[in-house]
């Protein structure tokens, strides 16, 4: 457990993320924006075949990966299915139950929930929920960087999308 003034010492990092496909299952991309004081950065990826929720999930895996120390971060996402998952503790709740959901259905994109919980174990993470395409500029940067990165050309397999298949 960190002490108070461990916790104060810590960077407070604000972290806006999006993720789309040009289709969905189709060419996909992804962006976010890291905010720390003055600070910006801009990171954006993309992959041939994957689907919006994995992209969703990988800008804000991305900038998690992003970061050199442990930091208390806000995460910003129009996906609920992110927002939530985390949130809501369901991805917590999927690994609990050997990645089954209600029903015994198996949860979708394991291998990135796997990633997404051992980040937030290194920091001190809070998800808040914006609603997409509603005039939050960091938000509408996001979703610029994923949509050009969804166009782009020489784009990788998405290992994680095709292994289910």
């Amino acid at each position: 457990m960190r002490s108070e003034a461990e916790f104060n010492l810590m960077q407070n990092v604000e972290i806006y993320t999006d993720g789309g496909c040009l289709g969905n299952p189709g060419p996909g991309g992804y962006g976010a924006i890291l905010a720390c004081g003055e600070h910006r950065r801009e990171i954006s990826g993309g992959y041939q075949h994957t689907t919006n929720n994995r992209m969703e999930m990988m800008a804000c895996i991305a900038a998690m990966e992003a970061l050199k120390r442990e930091c208390v971060v806000t995460v910003y996402s129009d996906s609920k299915y992110l927002v939530d998952g985390v949130s809501k503790g369901w991805a917590v709740k999927w690994k609990r139950n050997n990645w089954k959901r209600s029903g015994g259905i198996r949860a979708e994109n394991v291998d990135l929930w796997e990633r997404l919980l051992l980040l937030i174990e290194k920091h001190q993470v809070k998800f808040l929920w914006v609603k997409g395409h509603d005039g939050h500029q960091e938000n509408e940067r996001c979703d610029q960087l994923a949509t050009e990165a969804a166009n782009g050309s020489g784009l990788p397999e998405d290992a994680g999308y095709t292994a289910r298949k």
